[in-house]
């Protein structure tokens, strides 16, 4: 009896044990399995910051980087992945192209921007990118408002971003230029705004918004402007550590209206009064952008809330200022040291308002510049213009087909004839093109003038056909791409520069990664514009673009996953 109560005791006392220890272990399988489901949830920053610089040489990262600070250029560097071969793989490599091909993946062939303008080919007008007569300007008077992303064929990542979170991720789009917001901010962001010069406004379009938000009001009543230009314009460094530059008033640089030489000091005041576009071809230019971008983020609380929100910014002032007064200028080098103080202050302003390691940063460039025809003449390098060939062109043509004409225009290097008046007249548009790209290949300024409907098997080097190829849409681009001799400009460009060739020095982009989990690294493998997109949405964990023909730089993605 004795025995039979102690087993029944121990029966009970390991019934009781066996339960606890079950108690503890479906508290430790819980706990563990909360910290699965925690550590399994999507991660992605709280603010992705997509920087356009204008015009943005690649060499120029390290032209002037023993004169950058360490907040701006150099952490972006230093802290962060460098693609060191960056390339622009379309033509022409204008504005309008590169901010579309950096936010789709896409190229003008399927996304439909085929310049900053075009010609459609099939009724001869001439159409700027955003132009939309549908809609109006809000927060000024006038016509600079008349804009929207219609003529966008295809998807935006900032788009895509937007749809993966039913539109509860915020996107706005800041530049002075009107194509340069309202392209990578997408169809249907939460705002784009540009600047009006009459006014010294931003604005946007009512494809957008009925009004202004307050906070752009406000931005717009404290008359950034009047403070920036108070002082005028002088160099930030002394003059003479100016090293990297030509003298200051080379006689290739372009000059201010109503100014006698490009020389520092500048009296922006007077400059400004008698031209309000003025400002675009300044360092105050880069600097209000970078104010309204700071604005733009307490305004609509970006990387505040429960979802990623997308700043895409434009820092223009170095395209004017690269097409006014050329790549070797003082002035430009000026406009640099001041970008790279101004970023490193937006970026500790980030640091502090969303915190480093939440936000996000890529900063390349829409396109490159040549050096100043003038520049390369004094140097003895390869160089020219491109003078009067739609003139000869259409002189050659009339003695070969008996019409004045025939040619309306070279936009983008790419000749439109009249097609209206070749059908009505009944030639032969074949013969037509074969006589005219017999002439250009004779020209002095031209390497090669190629048909665009036969461009894939064109008899030019690979890299060049499938830029062709790539930048050729039907509908908005010319029957015969030229390509110009290296170093050669159109005849408009005596002074300062431009840009639009397949040539390095205007398609060698940087690319830098920075932030929220960016490993820090340098890669000199090959990518292109076209890999800038869907490697942020292979961050983000969303859908790529439309019309994405790119692929992730998997030295960024595949760090950052893992």
């Amino acid at each position: 009896m004795l025995l039979s109560l102690m087993l029944l005791f121990v029966m009970y006392y390991l019934r009781i044990s066996m339960n606890l220890i079950m108690k503890k272990l479906n508290l430790s399988c819980l706990f563990i399995l909360f910290a699965i489901l925690s550590f399994a949830q999507l991660q992605r920053p709280k603010l992705v910051v997509g920087i356009v610089v204008d015009q943005m040489r690649w060499d120029y990262l390290y032209r002037y980087y023993n004169k950058f600070g360490n907040d701006g250029f150099k952490r972006l560097i230093g802290e962060g992945f460098s693609c060191g071969n960056t390339l622009i793989n379309y033509l022409p490599s204008y504005t309008a192209v590169g901010h579309t091909t950096i936010f789709t993946g896409s190229v003008p062939s399927i996304d439909g921007i085929a310049g900053n303008d075009w010609r459609i080919q099939s009724t001869g007008k001439e159409t700027y990118c955003t132009d939309d007569s549908t809609v109006s300007t809000i927060g000024a008077a006038g016509n600079a408002g008349k804009m929207s992303p219609r003529n966008l064929w295809v998807t935006t990542v900032t788009d895509e971003l937007r749809l993966a979170t039913n539109f509860q991720s915020k996107v706005i789009g800041v530049s002075l230029k009107d194509r340069a917001s309202i392209l990578p901010a997408g169809h249907n962001p939460t705002g784009a705004y540009w600047l009006d010069d009459a006014s010294g406004n931003f604005i946007t379009s009512s494809y957008y918004r009925k009004d202004l938000p307050e906070w752009v009001g406000n931005f717009n009543a404290d008359k950034h402007i009047d403070k920036l230009i108070s002082n005028g314009w002088n160099t930030l460094l002394p003059i003479d550590q100016y090293t990297e530059s030509t003298v200051d008033d080379a006689a290739w640089e372009g000059k201010y209206k109503n100014v006698s030489a490009p020389v520092f000091p500048y009296d922006l005041k007077k400059i400004y009064a008698g031209n309000k576009g003025s400002l675009r071809a300044t360092p105050f230019g880069n600097t209000l952008t970078l104010q309204f971008a700071e604005a733009a983020v307490e305004g609509e609380k970006l990387g505040q809330g429960n979802q990623t929100d997308f700043l895409t910014i434009n820092c223009a002032s170095t395209d004017y200022a690269g097409h006014q007064f050329g790549p070797n200028a003082i002035e430009v080098e000026d406009v640099y040291l001041r970008l790279d103080k101004d970023l490193g202050n937006f970026f500790n302003y980030l640091d502090n308002k969303v915190g480093k390691g939440n936000y996000m940063i890529f900063l390349s460039a829409d396109h490159g510049g040549a050096h100043s025809e003038g520049f390369m003449e004094a140097n003895k390098m390869p160089t020219g213009f491109s003078n009067n060939l739609k003139a000869d062109l259409n002189h050659f043509l009339k003695s070969k087909f008996g019409e004045e004409k025939l040619v309306l225009g070279i936009e983008n290097d790419a000749v439109s004839f009249d097609n209206n008046l070749i059908k009505t007249k009944g030639l032969d548009k074949a013969k037509i093109k074969e006589a005219a790209i017999d002439f250009l290949q004779q020209q002095p300024s031209v390497l090669y003038a190629v048909d665009n409907e036969k461009a894939a098997t064109a008899t030019v080097p690979q890299p060049i056909r499938e830029m062709i190829v790539n930048g050729y849409n039907r509908q908005r681009t010319g029957d015969i791409k030229i390509i110009l001799q290296s170093g050669f400009l159109p005849g408009g460009y005596k002074t300062g520069t431009t840009h639009g060739l397949w040539n390095p020095y205007d398609t060698h982009i940087p690319l830098l990664f920075y932030g929220w989990k960016i490993p820090h690294g340098e890669s000199n493998e090959t990518v292109y514009m076209t890999d800038i997109a869907p490697t942020v949405a292979a961050l983000l964990h969303i859908q790529i673009p439309s019309g994405c023909i790119g692929k992730p730089i998997v030295a960024i993605t595949n760090k950052v996953n893992n």
